[in-house]
């Protein structure tokens, strides 16, 4: 599966409050949120094992940002990974709260 792939294959789970990235039937990584007015806050990201190396959960983080932009939404990132993820990316600077 390619990057593009995987990208398209990132769910907003609404339910669940999390991105999913699901990959021949298993949920391969997410990340939990919690939406509170204008603010979505990051509280953990999760690569299972068996799919860790592959940089999906910088598929599915910057997808949940992608998002945030476009519903303006700012981000509040209490997962050390997303509070990562948007330091290595300035492009996302814009949408911390």
């Amino acid at each position: 599966m390619s990057n593009a792939d995987e990208r398209d294959a990132v769910v907003d789970n609404t339910v669940l409050s999390r991105y999913e990235l699901t990959i021949d039937g298993r949920v391969a990584c997410f990340a939990d949120y919690a939406i509170d007015g204008d603010t979505t806050t990051f509280a953990h990201t999760f690569t299972e094992p068996a799919f860790r190396g592959r940089g999906l959960a910088a598929v599915v983080v910057r997808r949940a940002l992608d998002d945030a932009r476009a519903t303006h939404k700012h981000v509040a990132a209490h997962c050390w990974y997303v509070a990562e993820f948007i330091a290595q990316h300035p492009e996302y600077a814009d949408l911390r709260a």
